[in-house]
């Protein structure tokens, strides 16, 4: 044996499971949540950060069936780099998570919202980090807010192109750029749906957005509005938004600062939604960034959170 090579091999071996992390669990009552706790090799990390995914089947790497791009695994590795934790989990139905999936009729915005609260009272209870931060993507964004609300255990928030305006009014604006009309179309039964009304004699054509099973979420959902909620918090908070997001414009970043006129607000030249680096706002270009998880995180992004976290301390 060549030993020589060895203490190489063991080094890459510790600095791969501090990147890759360890399985934890959180049984929920309801079923059981799976993440990956990254706690950095050879250091005693003072920060945990709690990230948590967006919008949809986004799961703990913040990657979709056929959408991979690894940005919240690429947030959690700039972090160990610095010796800095970090958890990040499957959302209830999602990946591991998946048989925690409680029914469609019964699931609440709420739901993801106490889950999050449950993992930072595990991390609280059975880790002793000095400082819980709280960072969402964009419909992670709402629900980590509303998870520090009132919460002594967290210390600081991070919106990562979270929107400002409620998920109704968004909702109208992207159907808006779907054609002519369709808005108009739609906007009747999402004003129903904001006044806490159900809905029956769903058009067909409408079955998949407003489907009777799917109305509970909605109308939970519906019910916040960020720039609202960001008032309410007193730990010190980072707005992060990309100028080349077709998703979340930036105008919404400045939304939540002027609520939240003692926040951070880092606008950042060429990033996207999935916190790559791209230039054009051309859709197909965009989506093409979307799914390559080898593209590194803009290195502006992983700057503004560490220094952040490391100033706040």
């Amino acid at each position: 044996m060549n030993h020589r090579i060895l203490p190489i091999a063991i080094f890459i071996l510790f600095y791969a499971f501090a990147i890759n992390g360890q399985e934890v669990q959180l049984d929920t009552g309801t079923g059981t949540l799976y993440g990956t706790l990254v706690i950095p090799e050879n250091t005693s990390p003072e920060i945990l950060v709690l990230l948590h995914a967006g919008s949809g089947p986004t799961d703990r790497d913040g990657n979709q069936a056929f959408m991979k791009n690894n940005s919240l695994k690429l947030i959690a590795q700039a972090l160990a780099e610095n010796g800095i934790a970090s958890l990040r989990y499957d959302k209830r139905g999602i990946a591991a998570s998946s048989a925690a999936m409680i029914s469609e009729e019964t699931l609440l915005f709420e739901d993801y919202v106490n889950d999050l609260r449950a993992w930072i009272e595990k991390m609280s209870r059975e880790y002793k980090f000095k400082s819980l931060v709280v960072a969402g993507h964009s419909e992670g964004a709402l629900i980590g807010l509303l998870a520090c609300r009132d919460n002594p255990q967290v210390n600081r928030y991070i919106s990562i192109a979270g929107p400002a305006r409620p998920a109704d009014e968004l909702l109208l604006s992207q159907l808006n750029d779907q054609g002519p009309g369709v808005a108009e179309m739609v906007a009747p039964y999402i004003n129903e749906l904001k006044q806490g009304n159900r809905i029956s004699n769903i058009p067909a054509s409408l079955s998949a957005l407003f489907r009777p099973s799917v109305q509970p979420y909605l109308i939970s959902w519906f019910r916040y509005t960020p720039a609202q909620e960001i008032k309410n918090l007193t730990i010190p908070v980072l707005i992060l938004q990309g100028n080349k997001d077709i998703q979340v414009a930036v105008s919404e970043a400045e939304m939540l600062h002027n609520a939240a006129p003692d926040s951070r607000l880092v606008v950042i030249k060429n990033m996207n939604h999935v916190l790559k680096k791209i230039k054009t706002t051309d859709k197909k270009e965009q989506l093409k960034n979307y799914g390559q998880p080898n593209i590194p995180l803009h290195k502006k992004l992983t700057k503004a959170i560490i220094r952040f976290l490391l100033e706040s301390q």
